[in-house]
């Protein structure tokens, strides 16, 4: 267990900069500006979708659907 926490804790702390010889990624069509590195790091929303914790006030019977089809044979 010591070894696996050592080898957890042994991880790059630097800045992200492109390969030698590397150029980061062409500028997005309708993007202002070319984005860093730790821009394109960041999930956007659609990536990590927020939690929803609304919890179920009522039972309430589900509506039918005509796609919910038994498997085929």
């Amino acid at each position: 267990m010591v070894v696996a926490l050592a080898l957890t804790a042994c991880g790059g702390r630097e800045e992200l900069r492109p390969a030698a010889g590397e150029t980061l990624p062409p500028k997005p069509y309708a993007a202002d500006a070319t984005p860093s590195p730790s821009d394109l790091m960041t999930p956007e929303a659609q990536a990590r979708p927020r939690r929803s914790d609304e919890l179920l006030r009522k039972s309430e019977e589900r509506r039918d659907d005509r796609f919910d089809l038994p498997p085929p044979n």
